[in-house]
């Protein structure tokens, strides 16, 4: 007999009279296994069972909105092609595309505000090309990006942007990341992810110790179509939760990997393991003082014009922090992309300009699509000779597996696919999910004398039932994991604590309630 067999009947389980006991077979999602052979694994099951319930029926609703708005943001790249179809595509294609001083040149006499920040040439050719604007009071690291038809010079529009992105697709970003309620907003998602891993794994223990009997892959893999009521939904929440496993724990990993509290202990990791990404170094080299007459001729710099690289029409690198240099510093940017475009980046870049004096030239590739292509070079503006450089090829294995599963996460590592297969994640989970809580409801008892909206809980103190040595390890282990994923440990306390109170609060009022012999 199973705990929920004295609790109330399913509605799929008639009546019936006593029988000789069957088998124990576990069970999945939402309900207790029976009592296996040894009382250590009964234990351990019956414990992964309540926390599988609870984390299910609690973290769901989070789950629920993330799986939602995760969704909604797949669909971005075609959304931005419908909503700003102007400003991202071209009006004809032309043959030949205009020097980039001139789109840019073109872009400053439509919007004079601010100071270019960078510039992004069209990446196909139907595209525009993007001049980004620093302008004071955009905020949070917003920009004015400029659209530039690259074959007319006309101007198409200009949105404010963040990181890039459009404003439509900035604001599903935030609506995924954190409801729009900022920083406090940021610990719904990370709920999500956190606990979504603990659910998954959970989910698979149950469900392959539930179907090892039939001794048959597909029982595991395919619901059971024979089966009716309560058993056939969890026939579908197991096998289709079996199917989604390594897509959701991929979730739940790469959205850890930038969330703001896990997130931090996944930096400091990479620091310890000097696995960051390697650094750009755009600081120009100063060159030495001419000590006479008889110094070769060249780029000069002395002592009061630190950083102020002298080009060869006269003027210095200096001059591009100046209103008055714009001009000269963007009339360089068709030299310093032949010059990244000569040392091997190919595809799409981003052209930084100097942000100070002394600062090189930086030109980065944008390809997040696989095979990525995100080297970078640093391009000094006296001479357009590269003077650092950091391949993707040299990045840190922990780097490359970061930037390629966020790329992934974002559905943009390998195109239409990546978003078909995010797409199809989220909707089976939200089908996981209505199938879980289904199987709960229909487990509600039915007797007139104990009806009730929903099935009862599994039964509180199964950790008792655990051997000690292995509750000590997994108190450890909790701990471990509760201190690597804060928002997990601290979730997981309150919860426990509300645990102990409803039981304090239960016995209380059954010993009030207990008349004396």
């Amino acid at each position: 007999m199973t705990t929920f067999d004295h609790l109330g009947l399913s509605p799929d389980e008639p009546v019936t009279p006593p029988a000789p006991p069957a088998p124990p077979v576990p069970v999945s999602v939402a309900v207790l296994a029976p009592a296996p052979a040894s009382a250590d694994a009964g234990g351990a099951r019956r414990l992964l069972v309540r926390l599988h319930f609870y984390a299910g029926v609690l973290v769901a609703p989070f789950l629920v909105v993330a799986a939602l708005t995760g969704l909604a943001y797949t669909l971005t790249p075609q959304l931005d092609g419908l909503v700003y179809a102007d400003e991202l595509h071209v009006e004809r294609v032309g043959t030949n595309p205009r020097p980039l001083a001139e789109q840019v040149v073109a872009a400053r006499a439509v919007h004079p505000e601010g100071s270019v920040a960078a510039v992004l040439p069209a990446d196909a050719a139907d595209r525009t090309t993007r001049v980004v604007l620093d302008v004071p009071g955009l905020g949070d690291d917003k920009q004015r990006t400029v659209y530039v038809d690259p074959y007319t010079g006309q101007v198409r529009g200009a949105l404010t942007t963040w990181w890039g992105s459009t404003p439509l697709t900035t604001w599903l970003d935030d609506l995924h990341r954190n409801l729009h309620l900022g920083t406090l907003g940021r610990n719904y998602s990370e709920v999500a992810a956190s606990w979504l891993w603990v659910v998954v794994g959970g989910g698979v223990v149950l469900w392959v110790l539930r179907r090892r009997s039939a001794r048959r892959l597909r029982r595991v893999l395919l619901p059971d179509l024979a089966a009716r009521g309560r058993r056939r939904t969890m026939a579908w929440h197991g096998s289709i939760g079996i199917w989604l496993v390594l897509g959701l724990l991929f979730l739940s990993a790469t959205g850890l990997t930038w969330s703001r509290n896990a997130g931090a202990h996944f930096s400091s990791a990479l620091d310890a393991l000097h696995a960051h990404a390697p650094e750009l170094d755009t600081t120009l080299p100063v060159p030495a003082s001419s000590p006479g007459p008889a110094s070769s001729p060249g780029p000069v710099a002395d002592p009061q014009h630190a950083g102020h690289v002298m080009t060869d029409s006269g003027t210095t690198a200096a001059d591009s922090t100046t209103d008055h240099g714009e001009a000269g510093i963007t009339g360089q940017l068709d030299r310093v992309l032949a010059t990244a475009r000569a040392g091997g980046l190919d595809g799409p870049v981003e052209i930084d300009l100097p942000a100070e004096p002394g600062v090189a030239w930086s030109v980065a590739q944008t390809d997040k699509l696989w095979p990525v292509r995100l080297s970078q070079v640093a391009i000094d503006p006296a001479d357009g000779l590269i003077v650092s450089q950091a391949d993707w090829a040299d990045y840190p294995l922990l780097a490359k597996l970061a930037k390629l599963g966020i790329a992934a996460h974002m559905g943009l590592l390998f195109g239409l696919a990546n978003q078909v297969l995010l797409a199809s994640l989220m909707v089976g989970l939200l089908c996981v999910i209505i199938w879980g809580y289904r199987m709960w409801w229909q487990r509600r008892p039915l007797r007139d004398d104990r009806r009730a909206p929903v099935g009862p809980a599994p039964a509180r103190g199964t950790w008792r039932g655990l051997p000690r040595p292995v509750l000590v390890v997994g108190v450890v282990l909790t701990a471990a994991v509760g201190w690597a994923l804060p928002v997990l440990g601290v979730t997981l306390l309150a919860f426990l604590m509300f645990d102990v109170a409803v039981g304090v609060v239960r016995r209380t009022r059954q010993r009030g309630g207990a008349t004396p012999a």
